[in-house]
């Protein structure tokens, strides 16, 4: 992780999402950077288990087990690291926590999806970003998905929330290059996580291009103060297909594909 520079995003970065999975390998490469972290996930038994292994790096971990679809828990995020200076925010937490059909779901339920990819990081980012551009130093780094790439079925709301994300880190990143805070939409597809692991995703279908976690994360940190967005190399491709100006044709044939990942005829809860 020579590319990483702790000096400008140190001494302490936040993590939302930093149990397990893709969260976990930012953390764990932070700690060994000499990063102090705040690790914040909903469940506090792998929140706890990941602070031991990041402390093992001799840094000094803060975990706040906290359910960040609340619009409230921006507040306590913040609360949890007001004595300290944090030159890293890493928004890695986000899922498609209601995977309906649109007129068959409920709308509390997507209000959900909405505040845990929108309103949440968005807060994050007002309270940490003004911070970071007054002292002219820092980092944004916004986990995004391939799902707001292009329309899928059981991902109305999903996938319309991770479009938003990409467009408001490309503007975020105009906004602030010129204070020196470095801003990055890191875009991942199918990554082989303890979560998709939970939803039984058939990994094993062929063509499927499956990323390694903590290869996601080490693409992160290293794109991170280049361009606005990076798609995870494994998936550029893909990226690059769903941009195909024949849209019904697009949305089509990845909506087959993702009926295969899911194995099911009912369409994808990714």
């Amino acid at each position: 992780m020579t590319a990483f520079d702790a000096d400008k995003y140190g001494p302490w970065a936040v993590i939302t999402g930093g149990s397990e999975g893709v969260g976990r390998c930012f953390a764990l490469r932070l700690a060994a950077a000499g990063v102090n972290l705040l690790l914040v996930a909903r469940q506090s038994g792998p929140l706890d288990e990941c602070a031991e292994l990041c402390r093992a790096h001799g840094v000094e971990v803060r975990t706040l087990s906290t359910d960040l679809a609340e619009p409230s828990s921006a507040a306590a995020v913040a609360a949890a690291v007001a004595d300290v200076e944090v030159g890293l925010l890493v928004h890695n937490a986000g899922a498609n926590t209601h995977s309906a059909q649109f007129l068959d779901g409920d709308l509390v339920a997507f209000q959900r999806v909405i505040d845990l990819n929108i309103t949440t990081p968005l807060a994050l980012v007002h309270h940490f970003g003004a911070a970071m551009r007054n002292r002219r130093r820092g980092g944004i780094l916004l986990v995004g998905s391939l799902a707001g790439y292009l329309g899928s079925n059981r991902h109305t709301v999903y996938g319309g929330v991770k479009a938003f994300g990409r467009i408001f880190a490309e503007s975020l990143w105009l906004e602030l290059r010129d204070h020196d805070v470095d801003v990055l939409e890191l875009v991942l597809g199918v990554t082989r996580t303890p979560a998709m692991d939970r939803v039984g995703l058939n990994f094993d279908i062929p063509g499927m291009v499956v990323s390694d976690p903590d290869d996601v994360a080490a693409e992160g940190l290293a794109a991170l103060g280049q361009d606005p967005v990076h798609v995870v190399s494994k998936h550029a491709k893909v990226a690059l297909a769903h941009t195909n100006p024949d849209r019904a044709a697009t949305i089509l044939r990845t909506d087959e594909m993702m009926r295969r990942l899911m194995g099911s005829t009912e369409g994808s809860a990714q």
